[in-house]
């Protein structure tokens, strides 16, 4: 009987050690560990590619470990799934730390086989419970961003050029200091000092470059929450995440869209991106997953309709 170890950490710059220490001391003989790194805990536990790599090696009798049930799951349906499918398998789920360690998840009516009632009420209550904590706080978190708009203050990455020293770069150019010279002064980027002194450069500058296409306007979309569920979960470009990251998330219902603000191109690019929520290709087909995709769609390829 193999003893699986599964551990989850939501972006590539979170560290494990907190699941590896309550792991460790839980006393694991022989684990055999699958582990998902960068990845959503909205992504369907049953769509991570080391979660399904676990499911496709354990055997009956067999036991999963996690640390804390939030590894794994956190949304009712999705503790339901996973309890079904580790049933089906007769395979043992094993949580060493939180409200669900005293409990046998698994534990099934003798003569019915059907999940216990008290085992299912008790995930109900307490994983509703965690999905009220976290829409507080998402909650919170957009009414301070609106109170901070409403004083001026403006989201995203800050000017390269600190705003009490445009001044001073600006005086400098107009001197005759060149570009080169005040990006060493600063230590910034010769692109930061043109943005800071674009209104002042030359105007043949602006002849050199009228061959060159108009660059894309940004715009604002807002992209449905299973869809910016599954992208935070993907190998994406800097530009692809630095627009998600700097989105801003607006309540919907139960659920929730992502306001994002970027270039057409941008856009284009996470739709892509986002083409396995269609289906196919050995990729389980979710019909929740699939009319976010095309709702997302719709908004990239009909703009300000």
């Amino acid at each position: 009987m193999a003893n699986l170890v599964y551990k989850r950490v939501s972006t590539n710059q979170q560290s494990t050690a907190r699941q590896n220490l309550v792991l460790d001391e839980a006393g694991i003989e022989d684990p055999v560990v699958f582990e998902d790194p960068g990845t959503s805990s909205r992504l369907h536990p049953l769509q991570r590619p080391k979660f399904r790599a676990l499911l496709d090696y354990a055997r009956p009798g067999d036991t999963v470990h996690i640390s804390e049930m939030f590894r794994l799951v956190r949304g009712t349906g999705h503790i339901l799934d996973v309890l079904d499918v580790l049933h089906r398998d007769q395979v043992a789920l094993r949580i060493h730390d939180g409200a669900f360690s005293a409990m046998d998840l698994t534990a099934r009516h003798p003569r019915t086989g059907e999940l216990l009632s008290t085992v299912k009420f008790m995930v109900q209550t307490l994983a509703a419970a965690g999905e009220l904590q976290r829409d507080l706080q998402r909650e919170l978190t957009y009414d301070g961003l609106r109170a901070a708009e409403a004083k001026g203050s403006k989201g995203g990455r800050r000017p390269a050029v600190a705003a009490d020293k445009t001044d001073t770069v600006r005086t400098a150019y107009l001197e005759g200091r060149s570009i080169a010279a005040l990006a060493r002064d600063h230590g910034v980027s010769r692109g930061a000092i043109r943005t800071a002194v674009a209104d002042l450069m030359p105007d043949h500058t602006t002849i050199e470059q009228e061959d060159i296409p108009a660059p894309e306007l940004p715009i604002t979309l807002d992209m449905p929450g299973k869809v910016a569920d599954f992208l935070r979960a993907s190998d994406l470009e800097p530009a692809e995440r630095a627009a998600l990251d700097q989105g801003v998330t607006v309540r919907r219902g139960q659920g929730y869209s992502l306001r994002i603000t970027a270039v057409p191109g941008v856009h284009r690019q996470l739709l892509a991106r986002c083409q396995p929520l269609d289906g196919g290709q050995g990729v389980p087909t979710v019909p929740a997953q699939r009319k976010a995709r095309r709702e997302y769609a719709n908004r990239v390829n009909t703009p300000g309709e």
